[in-house]
C-alpha cells in the first residue's frame, strides 16, 4: 500500500461517523487533493465550540458561509456577526463559476447552489430587525462589569436597582439610569441615606461617565424596549431549514464597548433561557463571532473572566460558539482551550513576532506524520485550511490540510432592492422596530422630583403667608397697646378733659 492510500484510509477512518455530519472539504497530502477523502464535523459536536483562523484573504468568510448554509439544511438556527458586511449574500443562489466546478471535482462533491433562510438584524440606525435589551435584564452584577466598576461602584449600583425594584421604578434605557443616579446623590440624597446609606456624589460621578461612555458608542439604541427574545433566533422554516440569523455591524467596529456589551449580553440571555440538554443529536443554536478579536482588546479582566466562564458552561445548553480571527492569538487561551474545532487557513511569516505566532498555532494540533504543521500553516491556499475536529466520542480526529467546499449561496452581498425585499418579508422587523418609550424611572423621577419641588414651593408660600399675618397680628397689637396706654395716662387724661380745655380757653379771653 502506497503512502497516499495509507493516508486516504487514515482519512476516512477517523472520520466514520454514524449520526447527520457537515462535509467540509477533502483531505490533501503533499499539495494534492484526495478525491472523496472526505473531512467532516459530526453534527452532534458541533456545540462544542470552534475556531476559524487565518491572515486576510485566505477564505475564513468562505469557511464560516459554508457551515452556516450546512447547518441550516439540517435544521440548526445560526447567528452571523457580520462585522465586514459580506455574509448577506446568504440568501441568495450561487451564480456559478467553472473555478466552483473544478474545485468540487477535486474533492468529489456534487455541487448545488441554493439560497437560505436569511434574517438580517442591527444594533445600530442600519436596516434590519431591532437588537434591544433593557437595562433591568442586565441586572446589577452584568451591568457593572461591563461598565468595569470598582466594588465599591458595583455596590451603589446594586443599591440603585434595589432602590428601583422597591419603589417599583423601571429601569429600561440609559436615560432611566443615568436620571437615579443622579436623584440618589441631589433630590434624593437624604432618602437614600436613610435607607440604604450614604452613597458618594464622586462614586456616582464616576459612574455616569462610564454610561457616557457606551452612550457615545451607540448604547441609546441597544438599552431599551422592545427587548429581543432569544426565541426568535431559534426559527426554522416549515421545511426544516434553520434560519440564518445576520447581525449587520459593519458600522460599530470602532465601537468595541457596545460590540461586547451587546455578545455578553447575549450570551446571558442565552444560558439563562435555554434549557440543559447535555449533548444532544444537533445544537439548538450555533454562533459565528466574526473579527473576534474586537470582543477582547479592549475588554476588562471582569469582563473576560465573564466570557470565558459562559464559554464553558453555555455548551451543555446546546449552544456552539465559533471564533473567527486572523491569528489564533487572538483568542485568550482560557477560551482557546475550550474549542473542539479549529479551521486554521493560512498564516503569513513576515516577521519574527509572525514566526514565533504560527509555532504556537502548530503546537495546538495533533501530532501527525503526514504534515510539519508550522510548515503546512503558512503554504496554504486560499480555500484551503488545516483543520482539527472531534468525533462522536469526543476524540480528535485526524489532522488534514483539507482543500475546502465552496459556498451554495451567492459570495457577494445583496443588491439594496434585494435587501430591502428581504425586509419587507420579516415577521420579525414588524415585531421589533416600532420605537416604545413607556412610563419608566426617567419619567417616574422627573414627576417625583416635580411634586417634591411643588410642595415645597406650596410650604415656603404658606410659611411666607404666616410669617406676613403673624406680621400684620404684631403691628396691630403694638397700635392697641399704645391706644390703651394713652388712655389709661392721668396726665392725659387731665390735659385732654372737657374742664381743663374751658379752662384754657377762660383764661386766654380774659388775657385778650
Amino acid at each position: 500500500m502506497g503512502r497516499q492510500d495509507e493516508f486516504f484510509k487514515h482519512i476516512t477512518n477517523g472520520n466514520i461517523t454514524k449520526g447527520e455530519s457537515i462535509t467540509l472539504g477533502s483531505a490533501m497530502l503533499d499539495g494534492k487533493t484526495i478525491k472523496d477523502a472526505f473531512v467532516k464535523v459530526p453534527l452532534k459536536t458541533m456545540n462544542r465550540h470552534g475556531l476559524i483562523a487565518g491572515a486576510t484573504g485566505t477564505g475564513k468568510t468562505k469557511t464560516l458561509q459554508v457551515l452556516a448554509e450546512n447547518l441550516s439544511d439540517q435544521g440548526v438556527p445560526v447567528l452571523l456577526m457580520d462585522i465586514k458586511g459580506d455574509l448577506s449574500g446568504l440568501a441568495q443562489p450561487s451564480p456559478g463559476h467553472a473555478k466552483i466546478d473544478e474545485r468540487h471535482a477535486a474533492i468529489g462533491l456534487d455541487f448545488e447552489a441554493k439560497g437560505f433562510p436569511v434574517e438580517i438584524m442591527s444594533l445600530s440606525e442600519q436596516d434590519g430587525v431591532r437588537l434591544r435589551a433593557t437595562i433591568i435584564e442586565f441586572g446589577p452584577v452584568l451591568l457593572s462589569r461591563i461598565l468595569d466598576l470598582t466594588d465599591t461602584q458595583a455596590g451603589i449600583v446594586a443599591v440603585i436597582f434595589k432602590y428601583c425594584d422597591d419603589n417599583k421604578l423601571p429601569l429600561l434605557d440609559l436615560k432611566d439610569f443615568k436620571k437615579i443616579l443622579q436623584y440618589c446623590t441631589n433630590e434624593g440624597k437624604e432618602e437614600f441615606k436613610e435607607e440604604y446609606g450614604r452613597i458618594s456624589s464622586a462614586s456616582t460621578g464616576a459612574i455616569l461617565r462610564k454610561v457616557i461612555e457606551i452612550e457615545q458608542q451607540g448604547g441609546d439604541l441597544f438599552f431599551g424596549e422592545k427587548s429581543f427574545e432569544v426565541e426568535d433566533l431559534m426559527r426554522t422554516t416549515r421545511d426544516s431549514r434553520g434560519y440564518i440569523n445576520i447581525i449587520r455591524l459593519t458600522d460599530i467596529q470602532d465601537k468595541p464597548k457596545l460590540f461586547s456589551t451587546f455578545m455578553l449580553s447575549l450570551l446571558a440571555e442565552i444560558y439563562e433561557t435555554l434549557p440543559e440538554q447535555g449533548d444532544s443529536g444537533k445544537p439548538e443554536l450555533v454562533m459565528f463571532i466574526d473579527e473576534a478579536h474586537l470582543i477582547f482588546n479592549q475588554a476588562s479582566k471582569a469582563l473576560l473572566n465573564q466570557i470565558e466562564s459562559i464559554v464553558k458552561l453555555i455548551r451543555s445548553k446546546g449552544v456552539g460558539l465559533y471564533f473567527v480571527t486572523q491569528n489564533p492569538t487572538d483568542i485568550p487561551e482560557g477560551v482557546l482551550s475550550q474549542l473542539g474545532l479549529k479551521i486554521q487557513h493560512a498564516l503569513r511569516a513576515f516577521t519574527a513576532k509572525d514566526r514565533k505566532a504560527i509555532k504556537l498555532a502548530a503546537q495546538n494540533y495533533p501530532d501527525t506524520e503526514y504534515y510539519d504543521t508550522a510548515e503546512i500553516l503558512t503554504a496554504l491556499g486560499t480555500g484551503e485550511a488545516l483543520v482539527s475536529a472531534l468525533d462522536e466520542k469526543g476524540r480528535p480526529t485526524p489532522l488534514a490540510a483539507t482543500m475546502m467546499r465552496a459556498p451554495m449561496s451567492r459570495m457577494d452581498i445583496l443588491t439594496p432592492n434585494e435587501l430591502q425585499n428581504l425586509l419587507d418579508d420579516s415577521k420579525l422587523v414588524l415585531k421589533y422596530n416600532e420605537e416604545i418609550d413607556r412610563e419608566s424611572a426617567y419619567e417616574m423621577l422627573n414627576k417625583k422630583i416635580d411634586k417634591a419641588e411643588e410642595a415645597k414651593a406650596k410650604l415656603e408660600a404658606q410659611e411666607e403667608k404666616e410669617k406676613a399675618e403673624a406680621k400684620a397680628r404684631k403691628a396691630a397689637s403694638r397700635t392697641t397697646t399704645r391706644r390703651r396706654s394713652t388712655a389709661q395716662n392721668p396726665i392725659v387724661k387731665v390735659l385732654t378733659s372737657a374742664t381743663f380745655i374751658r379752662s384754657v380757653f377762660g383764661i386766654l379771653k380774659k388775657v385778650m
